[in-house]
């Protein structure tokens, strides 16, 4: 049981990591959305998703092509 509880705090520390590094960054998508990531979720069937201030929806991590520096 010791080694399940090590994988997910690793998981949730890496969740935390991906929340700093993207919150409040500007991203375009690679359909052509572009704005201000808002928030991360972490959705059991696809991964990561964000969601863009001023658009509705939640998108994949991978659908982001470019990132603020």
């Amino acid at each position: 049981m010791a080694s399940v509880k090590r994988r997910a705090s690793k998981i949730l520390d890496e969740y935390g990591a991906a929340q700093s590094e993207l919150i409040g960054k500007a991203v375009a998508l690679t359909d052509g959305k572009a704005g201000t990531v808002e928030n991360v979720w972490l959705d059991e069937l696809h991964g990561l998703r964000i969601s863009i201030k001023g658009h509705e929806g939640r998108w994949p991590v991978s659908t982001i092509k470019h990132t603020e520096s």
